[in-house]
């Protein structure tokens, strides 16, 4: 049974536990920024953003917002994504760090308790040979230091404070990380799909020109057409077909990218996304919510914060080298020249009390450590202040592109459909022979440049608005958060 300790090694310990509860704490507190949000966002109150489809004041509902394209392809691209992404990989490995870091700063409040033993053969010619030594050439020796440093001032706290601050940020930037990966696999998903519809409407122009081509040739070999008309059609069907070398080697990079985020070779994907998908239907409705739930939402803004936490708590540390160091101290050793008797109360010697360490002089090193460690949090705010306006301006950037594109758009898809008659009509009347040849060529041109536009704008309605969910903070949280 282990003996109760007796009533002074009580008091020193009980007087320990008291100043290192109740001392105080040098270097200023944290207190969260202010963040003047707006009341609401331009983009959801301008005429281009009124309709129901496209952004509402709603709550924002951004939890896994990929699956709300109803693709199952590109949902399980981003699922997998943010199981595998060496960039995720990364992010979780600094969080580790910096929670195996908050371990160390915390050692910092316990005592320490080193254990050393040592042996010395004492040649007997010697002059300088102690009285335990004279006995004999051999010496033995062990024992056990201990230190407990008091933190009076609070620098290991602070440095712990720190330290869980840290940790905070790095799970903030894990997060962050999500919301990149989910955004990029998206866009480079909707990319492909737009690159290759693309190709297949070049590929229906290019066979419908050819078709002209080939009677155009078969008028002018009739008489009733001039060289001229063929070497037009030749030219349309050439020009068509200089767009597909481009469009597949998009499509292939597409592929490439897509498969590095899933850490898989770049080959890894062509088997399985090579085949022709429709693009991702556009959701009708994006809930954004308020320019105040964004403070919460994004991870970078809440990793900004965390690292005003922490320079603000490094300030403290630096700020206790001020003053004193207060420590308690103890040493119980063993020392004999026999191993026989080595723990024989004559051998036995200990020591306890407490020590104190002051810098009184440091060549103003200390005091220039208080102002480095407040101008990094000086730093640190100005990066948070940015990073707020930053957020705010890529929601307001995504919600006008958004909305605009939308009606952009519409327009193609009328124009589309304008020029698909045009090109039928005009069709009959030259194989009537009732209109001249430039009235289908540029009728065929036109029907291709819309076509081709019209795909753009659905691929590019579609990236705006994953940079909508991207820039809302969107797709970190699980779907039962």
């Amino acid at each position: 049974m282990n003996k109760p300790l007796r009533t002074p090694a009580r008091l020193i310990l009980a007087s320990a536990c008291a100043w290192l509860v109740g001392g105080c704490m040098v270097g200023p507190d944290y207190h969260p920024p202010e963040a003047m949000a707006p009341p609401a966002w331009v983009g959801v109150t301008e005429p281009a953003a009124a309709a129901a489809s496209v952004a509402t004041p709603a709550p924002p509902q951004v939890v896994a917002w990929w699956r709300t394209f109803n693709d199952p392809q590109l949902t399980a691209l981003v699922d997998a994504a943010l199981t595998v992404n060496l960039d995720i990989q990364l992010a979780a490995a600094r969080l580790r760090q910096a929670r195996a870091a908050r371990g160390v700063a915390a050692g910092g409040l316990w005592p320490s308790l080193d254990a050393s033993a040592s042996y010395r053969r004492v040649p007997s010619s010697s002059s300088s040979v102690s009285v335990v030594s004279s006995q004999g050439p051999n010496v033995y020796q062990t024992g056990f230091d201990a230190a407990w440093e008091l933190d009076l001032f609070g620098g290991i706290r602070r440095n712990v404070e720190a330290a869980t601050a840290t940790i905070q940020a790095a799970q903030a930037g894990l997060q962050d990380a999500q919301v990149s990966l989910a955004a990029e696999v998206a866009l480079n998903y909707v990319q492909l799909r737009g690159f290759q519809q693309q190709i297949v409407i070049a590929q229906q122009n290019l066979q419908a020109q050819q078709h002209t081509a080939d009677l155009t040739r078969q008028r002018w070999q009739a008489g009733f057409v001039s060289r001229l008309d063929v070497a037009n059609a030749d030219a349309l069907v050439a020009s068509t077909q200089a767009q597909l070398p481009g469009l597949e080697t998009s499509a292939r990079q597409a592929i490439y990218a897509l498969s590095v985020l899933l850490a898989r070779p770049p080959a890894d994907l062509l088997h399985e996304l090579t085949t022709t998908q429709p693009l991702p239907i556009t959701p009708p409705a994006v809930p954004v919510g308020l320019p105040s739930d964004l403070l919460r939402r994004r991870p970078d803004i809440r990793e900004a914060e965390a690292q005003i936490h922490a320079a603000t708590a490094q300030i403290g540390v630096a700020t206790a080298d001020l003053f004193p160091k207060f420590s308690l101290t103890g040493a119980v050793s063993w020392q004999s020249n026999m191993l026989q008797n080595w723990f024989s109360k004559g051998n036995f010697s200990s020591s306890l009390g407490p020590t104190m360490q002051w810098a009184l002089f440091q060549g103003g090193s200390v005091v220039a450590n208080i102002h480095v460690q407040e101008a990094l949090r000086d730093q640190a705010f100005l990066t948070y202040q940015k990073t707020v306006l930053t957020a705010f301006q890529d929601v307001e950037n995504a919600l006008i592109a958004f909305a605009n594109e939308w009606e952009h758009r519409q327009a193609l898809t009328d124009a589309v459909t304008a020029n698909q008659k045009a090109v039928e009509l005009a069709t009959l009347l030259y194989t009537a022979g009732q209109t001249d040849f430039l009235s289908l060529l540029e009728a065929q041109r036109a029907l291709y440049t819309a076509e081709d536009a019209l795909v753009q704008s659905n691929r590019t309605t579609a990236t705006d608005l994953i940079a909508l969910y991207k820039a809302l903070g969107g797709g970190w949280e699980s779907d039962a958060s």
